[in-house]
Order: structure tokens, then C-alpha cells, then sequence
């Protein structure tokens, strides 16, 4: 039997920039939870770990999409290095600051400066398609990345947090602004596998949340971000009050093997099920695997029950993906894949804020409160949008066969 991950790499130069694109992603797991444990240690205050990292996630989920659009417009080697630069200037920034303990709206201004990174999940999901647009290939590529993200999550943050507790407090997040200038110089590089760049037309300029089915399904993703950012802040509390802080990335890391499992598994499946079906089944099962984790009360319960939660991460993330490939033209998907990293990125900025106000306030436990109802927003809006993204996609292109 062939192996469809096997067959996706027999593209030329697609190995180069898979791997080079891993390791430029990779700031994107380390980086938050590398801020948060960072200022937990250095402040003592959630709140305020919780506030800036979230100031970092909103920025870059605001600024990712004005990045896309100027690389469909400009191309990958002409925009990507100089905003890499920036965001790595400032993340350096921002570890100066707190290691000089300067005031704390220094940290805020760092941070959101820090946040002009690429998104790079959608740069490479953009050479993919490029080279399988049509084909049934390309829901494998785009499933193989999205376990690649989880991957980034399994080794990420143990890397980040470990980091900063065994070495220095900016350990972690100093890590991550490294692998950001290494991994975008090592993709920049792969000039054969680059997208064309689109003329300049004036449908071209006008944002695809202009359509409908993208901002549904940017909004549900806002409430799966939302579960992540909480996810982040809850678990490193929760794991500092059983008094086991290191347990936090053991955690994490659980919720994102689970993930990476089922992105694996759902990648090697011809299903014949429509797209909006698909996307609603999943925003389903995440909203009801969020209610065990209200039950936990040791590092063993929650582990398993955030395995739990994690199974249906990879295959809603793939689904939402592969419905923008589908609505999306080709001239904008860089900006519309984009859009959906945005959507993850604002509601993990909304879990930091609000996880940690509540476990400021209430306790550790009572932050998965905060996840369970994100999960149900998630459901509401692909309840809502269901007829909506039915209409918007192809019919022929509507399943993932």
C-alpha cells in the first residue's frame, strides 16, 4: 500500500522547505510560554505574564495578515527577511528590558513589536499548494503540517519552559527569536519552490474576510485559540500549585501528541463527507472533550484529559484549512490561510487575558472554565455558518478524497 506521506515529498525542494519552515515555526510554541513562564519567575504574577504574552499573540495575529498580503503581492524573498529581522530585534528587546527590570509598560511595548513575525504555517502551506493545487495530495500536505504544528507544541514548549527554569528565566524566548532567524534565512533560500507572485489587481486589495465563509470560520478558530491560550497559563499554574512547575510542559505536550496522533491518522483518510460537515463534527467534539478536563485534580488527570481534548485539534485545523483553499482564489490564499493562523492567535491572546485573570482570581482549576465555554462559542459559529460555507465551497472539491 502507498504511503501518502511518502509520495507528497517527491516534489523537488519540497524536504528544503518543510524542514526549514519547521524550524521557523517553531518560535510560535516557544515564544508565549516562553514570556509567560519568563515574567511568572521574574514577577510572581500571572496577570501580567499572562498580559504581555497575549500583547505579543494579538500583535502578530493582527500583523501576520497585512505580511501575507504583501507577500502575495511582493513575494516570500522580499518580505519575509526583514520582517523576521524586526520581530527578532524586538523579541531581544524584550528580554533586555526584563533583565534590567525596566517598568512594565516597556514590556508591553517590546512585546508587540515582537509580534511582527511571519506566519509561516501558511508560507509553506502556500508552496504546497502551489504544487498540488487540485490534487488530492494536497489534504495530506496540509494534514502532514498541521501535525508538524503539533509537533512544534510537543517539543516546543518543554524546550522553552525547561529553558528558563534549568538555565535563566530569557532562556526560552531567547531560543525562540533564534530558530526565527534561522529558520526564515533557510526558507528565503529555497528560491525554486516559491509561489509566483500575483499582479496587482484591484480585487486583489480588497481583504477575503470580505467573504463571509472565511470570517465563520476565522471566528470559530478565534474560540479554538481561545482554548490553546488557556490551555498555556492554566496548565503552568496548575502544574506551580501541585508543585511540580516542570509538569506544565509535560502537559502541554500531551494535549499536543494527542493532536499530532490524530492529525497523522485523519492525513491518511479518503473521506468522502462534505468540508462544512466535517469542520461542524469537529468543532462539536472539541466543545464536548473540554468538559473532563473540569475534573481534574493532579497532573495525571489532567494529562489525560487534555489528551483527550487534543484529538480533535489537527483534524478541525485541517478541515478549516483545506475549506480556504477551497473558497479562497488562488491570488489571495497566502492571506486567507493567514487570516485562519490570525484566528488561532487572537483567541490564544483572549485565553492568556482571561485564563489568567480567573486563576488570579478563583484558582487554577476554575481557568478550564474559560476553555469549555470557548469551546462552545467554536460550536455556535460553525452551527451559525453551516449553510453559509455549504454554498461557498465547490461541490467537486468538497470532500477530502
Amino acid at each position: 500500500m502507498a504511503n501518502p506521506y511518502r509520495e507528497i515529498f517527491s516534489a523537488p525542494g519540497s524536504k528544503a522547505f518543510c524542514a526549514a519552515g519547521l524550524i521557523a515555526r517553531m518560535p510560535i510554541s516557544m515564544a508565549g510560554i516562553g514570556i509567560i513562564t519568563m515574567l511568572s519567575q521574574l514577577h510572581g504574577s500571572y496577570w501580567l505574564a499572562g498580559a504581555v504574552a497575549a500583547t505579543f499573540a494579538l500583535a502578530m495575529a493582527l500583523l501576520a495578515p497585512q505580511i501575507s498580503r504583501a507577500v502575495d503581492r511582493y513575494g516570500q524573498r522580499r518580505i519575509l527577511p526583514g520582517v523576521a529581522a524586526v520581530g527578532v530585534c524586538a523579541m531581544l528587546a524584550l528580554l533586555l528590558c526584563s533583565y534590567l527590570n525596566a517598568p512594565d509598560w516597556t514590556l508591553f511595548v517590546c512585546a508587540a513589536l515582537a509580534g511582527c513575525m511571519p506566519s509561516m504555517p501558511a508560507m509553506v502551506r502556500a508552496r504546497w499548494s502551489e504544487l498540488y493545487r487540485g490534487s488530492p495530495k494536497l489534504h495530506t500536505a496540509f494534514s502532514f503540517e498541521s501535525v508538524l504544528d503539533e509537533v512544534c507544541f510537543i517539543i516546543g514548549p518543554p524546550i522553552s519552559v525547561g529553558l528558563s527554569v534549568a538555565l535563566f528565566p530569557q532562556a526560552g524566548p531567547l531560543a525562540a527569536a533564534i530558530l526565527l532567524a534561522v529558520g526564515v534565512t533557510a526558507f528565503v533560500m529555497q528560491h525554486k519552490t516559491e509561489p509566483p507572485v500575483h499582479p496587482r489587481t484591484l480585487e486583489n486589495d480588497v481583504t477575503v474576510l470580505r467573504q463571509g465563509a472565511v470570517l465563520v470560520l476565522m471566528m470559530a478558530l478565534i474560540g479554538l485559540g481561545t482554548i490553546v491560550g488557556t490551555v498555556d497559563v492554566v496548565s503552568v499554574a496548575f502544574a506551580q500549585h501541585q508543585g511540580e512547575p516542570a509538569a506544565a510542559s509535560i502537559v502541554l505536550s500531551v494535549y499536543a501528541l494527542g493532536s499530532c496522533l490524530a492529525g497523522l491518522v485523519f492525513g491518511s483518510l479518503k473521506l468522502n463527507m462534505p468540508l462544512p460537515r466535517l469542520f461542524l463534527l469537529g468543532a462539536l467534539a472539541t466543545a464536548i472533550t473540554m468538559v473532563p478536563l473540569m475534573w481534574a485534580n493532579s497532573i495525571i488527570t489532567l494529562a489525560a484529559a487534555m489528551f483527550l481534548a487534543g484529538l480533535f485539534f489537527a483534524p478541525t485545523l485541517i478541515t478549516a484549512m483545506a475549506l480556504v483553499e477551497n473558497i479562497v482564489a488562488p491570488a489571495k490564499l497566502t492571506e486567507g490561510l493567514t487570516w485562519m493562523i490570525t484566528g488561532l492567535g487572537m483567541g490564544v491572546a483572549l485565553g492568556a487575558v482571561v485564563g489568567g485573570w480567573v486563576i488570579d482570581a478563583y484558582g487554577a482549576p476554575a481557568g478550564f472554565r474559560v476553555s469549555l465555554i470557548a469551546g462552545l462559542g467554536m460550536l455556535l459559529f460553525a452551527v451559525a455558518g453551516y449553510r453559509l460555507l455549504q454554498n461557498s465551497t465547490s461541490q467537486p472539491a468538497n470532500a477530502l478524497a
